[in-house]
């Protein structure tokens, strides 16, 4: 598929949303403010579920001036009552809550197991009793491969989690794939990858080094890349994570089906760093520091993704390149840091 065929069916898709009844688990986070902000856009009635726990990046600031336009609902996904009630009537549920937190779920497992894999559950139980023809797109994660056995990875890779977080995603994105199967439920899934962009949480640094470093550069901080620097990534723009959604939402041809995101080539960590200083004009610099002990045990090293399925499949391919990503997003910030601190 061309670059202009890609975008010709991606606006087609989009267009099937308007009018519309959408439900986004994890609606006042990051990514789900940010698809929010889209389908509000593309005439959609929206309703969000967060539950504003302080560490997990849900933030009202995120729905501004779209607050009249979109239905909120402060709960919790462990709220069995309020997902049954919630699923109600919707076409489509975006399924993006969850504890992101590699390092916190090793330090509190149980609280991973209940929202990224029992409360999954309960999700799928809701639609099936109150709601089976609604379509869900699940939001999966690439630690659910553990440290990579080749490169790049495709979605044969063994699964081989390497912390609590990727195991209870493996369970949380089966439990979809088997409603699909044996329910009816229509489900699709998205392994992410390094996600960034406006609207992230940057209060503290345990779900992930992307925000993390961008605080740091903007705040004119010292950067520390653990290891040697050239560890290799992938990393998605959130505009183009938003429309791989709107793409696995909305065609047939995802349901029951696992993609691969991953962004146009991979990035050392030192050039991550050394274009996200060029473009904020951040005076801290970089030093490279030893792992620490904790954080190494759980480290899976190299990692990029092949996304060729997605591509084939649904007509995806990431549009924004890192510099321009990483421009933008520092714009944002320059404006509006202090609501995320």
């Amino acid at each position: 598929m061309t670059a202009i065929e890609s975008l010709t069916h991606l606006e087609e898709a989009k267009q099937s949303y308007r009018d519309k009844d959408i439900l986004i688990t994890g609606g006042l986070g990051f990514i789900g403010s940010n698809l929010a902000r889209t389908l509000v856009e593309l005439g959609a009635r929206v309703t969000l579920i967060d539950s504003l726990i302080p560490e997990y990046g849900g933030n009202l600031f995120n729905i501004k001036g779209i607050e009249d336009k979109v239905t909120m609902n402060i709960a919790d996904v462990r709220d069995r009552n309020a997902i049954n009630y919630l699923v109600k009537d919707k076409d489509y549920l975006f399924n993006l809550a969850g504890q992101v937190s590699h390092t916190d779920s090793m330090t509190d497992p149980m609280t991973d197991l209940e929202i990224n894999c029992l409360s999954q559950l309960s999700i799928l139980e809701a639609c099936r009793h109150n709601n089976p023809n609604i379509k869900v797109v699940f939001a999966a994660t690439r630690q659910q491969y553990g440290r990579p056995v080749y490169l790049p990875v495709d979605e044969k890779h063994p699964q081989s989690p390497t912390d609590v977080n990727g195991i209870n995603k493996v369970s949380g994105e089966s439990y979809h794939l088997l409603y699909n199967d044996v329910y009816g439920i229509r489900t699709a899934s998205l392994r992410l990858t390094n996600t960034y962009g406006p609207r992230q949480l940057m209060k503290h640094n345990r779900q992930g080094f992307v925000y993390w470093f961008i605080r740091l550069a903007l705040e004119d901080e010292e950067i520390q890349i653990f290891g040697d620097g050239e560890q290799l990534r992938d990393f998605n723009f959130v505009d183009d994570v938003v429309d791989s959604l709107l793409l696995a939402g909305s065609l047939d041809k995802a349901d029951g089906e696992f993609f691969n995101l991953g962004g146009e080539r991979p990035y050392s960590l030192r050039e991550f760093t050394e274009t996200l200083l060029e473009v904020s004009g951040g005076k801290g610099g970089f030093k490279l520091v030893p792992f620490p002990e904790e954080k190494k045990k759980i480290d899976i090293g190299d990692f990029y993704a092949d996304c060729t399925k997605i591509k084939d499949a649904l007509g995806w391919t990431p549009r924004v390149s890192l510099r321009d990503g990483l421009q933008r997003t520092v714009e944002y910030y320059r404006r509006h840091l202090s609501k995320y601190l």
